[in-house]
């Protein structure tokens, strides 16, 4: 029988899954909410409330978020990305293996959503590169990513279940402890994609090719021969074309360029028809020669942005690209008008794709979300402008700008070395480690930390330490222990197995609706306390839940890496079942191994 205080727990835990579920609040709001309020439930004290900014686990994810950003800003992780590029043009299989490989292996020293990050922009020109549909290349990637998460020490819910393990007096897990079974489930899946899984991965080549911006810019660039150079002009008051159509105006036969696409007002046209007639104010994409384009200006049109100069001697040419916004980008929530994203980049957005569907009106003021694609219209120069800026992550490789300061890469990826090195012999606990190697970064130069703080994700900081009360509240209360003793009256009699076995098929149920770093901090009390009562390694229960937490295979939001690769793949919320069902299955016959070879549960 549970008693009020437990009742009430109850309350809050169902309260905020429906509340992430439904997305009513922001989900770092929530926790500054349940770190205020826990304390007068009288489940833990106010001292407990805030102690989550105290704890390694907060500590450690901080450090991880500025050697991830450091590792980027020095070039490391794009000179793996280059090679990547220059190594993949090739078979399909092959490029699918090597992009799920090297999410895994980029995601045992990093964030799994950077990983994914810093491989989208490479994997989508390769794609272009090799006549390979991105839908075969990304969704590989992010699972790789999730994989690779499982076989290390600095992935979120790992480290919040080697917490939770000390909170009830265990010892807590290091980097040895996740390898072994991770690394088998790495090997596992990525076999299971090399041999059948690829067959599985979608294709998608009519409608969502020509409508997501990815796709878009791909058929105008093969439609046009977009080789050629690109201009803006603009259909000026008193051009002797306002009214006429393409038609009429012979663009084409007397000048032999071509009008790519026209953008009235908020509304974007591709390929437009002969039919279509000019307005003053129209914004016209058009592909010609530059002595043949300067001709218009003996109609009252506008060539480029500022009164038809050129600019350092080359003239406004422009160019397609292709733009994603980021788990992280401060941009989320506002629209480019709110921005004031033309003025400041000097680029147009024509077209938004969002969730299997294509907008070509309104685009400047739709709220932006986190795996929007955008299709950009701009100079090279402003492309790779906006490429410095974190808040937007640019898919042309061409225009990607190069990292500041590429000669700190060999010392930043050495120190990155060292700290994993000392995780793993643990000659010092981890959190002290990441400590020691972000002071070592700064003082070699390898990364400003004004800078640095700013990369660092404070709503997952937040969402962590916000958590954590709701978490110590499972155990004070005793109800992790009864709702653990449900568990075992369920499930031990048919061996330790299978009681691991239900604890990671409820973790990975949870887990595809509020995310693993929550259900690390639900289901992990539970779990370990469950272990310790029964005598089971509680440290082999945490290793299974926290490996649960990274098979957010089967929903496009059970994970940011996920949403991120939505927009470019083109994929629907089918795809991720189709595939994401079977990297499931693979994952937990992993688990099992794993847990009977390496771990010696029976």
């Amino acid at each position: 029988m549970l008693s009020s205080q437990e009742w009430i727990l109850v309350g809050v835990i169902l309260a905020t899954m429906f509340i992430l579920v439904t997305d009513k609040i922001r989900a770092d709001l929530l926790a500054i909410l349940l770190m205020a309020l826990m304390p007068l439930t009288g489940l833990v004290t106010y001292q407990e409330s805030l102690s989550g900014f105290s704890r390694s686990v907060v500590i450690t994810i901080i450090c991880l978020f500025i050697i991830t950003e450091t590792l980027e800003k020095t070039g490391t992780v794009q000179w793996i990305a280059d090679r990547l590029r220059d190594f993949g043009a090739g078979s399909e299989p092959r490029l699918i293996v090597l992009f799920m490989g090297a999410g895994a292996a980029l995601s045992l020293l990093m964030n799994n959503v950077a990983a994914g990050a810093v491989l989208l922009p490479a994997a989508v020109q390769v794609s272009r590169e090799s006549n390979v549909s991105s839908s075969k290349l990304l969704m590989p990637l992010a699972f790789g990513t999730l994989v690779g998460g499982m076989a290390t020490y600095f992935t979120t819910a790992n480290i919040i279940l080697s917490t939770v393990l000390r909170d009830q007096g265990q010892t807590s897990l290091g980097m040895l402890d996740f390898v072994p079974t991770g690394g088998l489930i790495v090997l596992i899946t990525l076999l299971f994609m090399t041999l059948w899984g690829r067959k599985l991965l979608p294709s998608h080549e009519t409608a969502v090719k020509t409508a997501s911006a990815n796709m878009l810019s791909s058929h105008l660039s093969e439609t046009y021969q977009l080789s050629d150079r690109l201009w803006e002009v603009t259909v000026k008051p008193g051009c002797s074309l306002v009214g006429k159509t393409l038609g009429d105006s012979k663009f084409g036969a007397d000048l032999g360029i071509a009008v790519v696409a026209i953008w009235r007002g908020h509304q974007a046209i591709f390929s437009p028809s002969p039919n279509e007639s000019l307005q003053t104010g129209d914004v016209l994409l058009i592909m010609g020669r530059e002595e043949r384009v300067n001709q218009l200006q003996n109609f009252k049109m506008e060539i480029g942005r500022s009164d038809g100069k050129l600019e350092n001697g080359q003239g406004y040419i422009v160019d397609l690209t292709e733009i994603v916004i980021p788990p992280r980008s401060k941009s989320i929530g506002r629209s480019l008008a709110e921005l004031d994203f033309r003025k400041k980049y000097e680029l147009t957005g024509v077209a938004l794709w969002r969730k299997e569907r294509s907008y070509r009106t309104d685009v400047g003021k739709m709220q932006l979300e986190v795996g929007d694609a955008l299709l950009m219209v701009g100079s090279p120069q402003n492309i790779r402008r906006l490429s410095k800026d974190s808040d937007f992550l640019v898919l042309q490789s061409s225009h990607t700008a190069r990292p500041p300061i590429p000669h700190k890469a060999r010392v930043a990826l050495l120190i990155t070395g060292l700290v994993l090195l000392a995780s793993i012999i643990e000659v010092i606990p981890t959190a002290e480690a990441m400590l020691l190697g972000v002071a070592a970064l700064a003082f070699t130069d390898c990364v400003n930390l004004d800078e640095a703080y700013r990369s660092i994700s404070w709503r997952v900081i937040f969402l962590i330490a916000g958590m954590l009360p709701v978490s110590l509240a499972l155990v004070n209360s005793g109800l992790a222990e009864k709702i653990g003793n449900g568990m075992l009256t369920l499930l031990l009699p048919y061996g330790p197995l299978a009681l691991i076995s239900g604890f990671f098929l409820l973790t990975v149920l949870v887990t595809q609706i509020i995310g693993g770093q929550v259900s690390a901090l639900i289901v992990g009390p539970i779990a370990i306390s469950a272990a310790i009562k029964t005598g089971i390694n509680p440290q082999a229960v945490g290793v299974a839940v926290a490996i649960a937490c990274s098979a957010a295979f089967l929903t496009p939001i059970a994970h940011p890496v996920n949403v991120l690769m939505m927009s470019p793949g083109g994929y629907h919320a089918r795809d991720f079942v189709r595939v994401g069902i079977w990297m499931t299955i693979l994952s937990f016959i992993g688990m099992l191994l794993g847990m009977k070879f390496f771990w010696g549960v029976g």
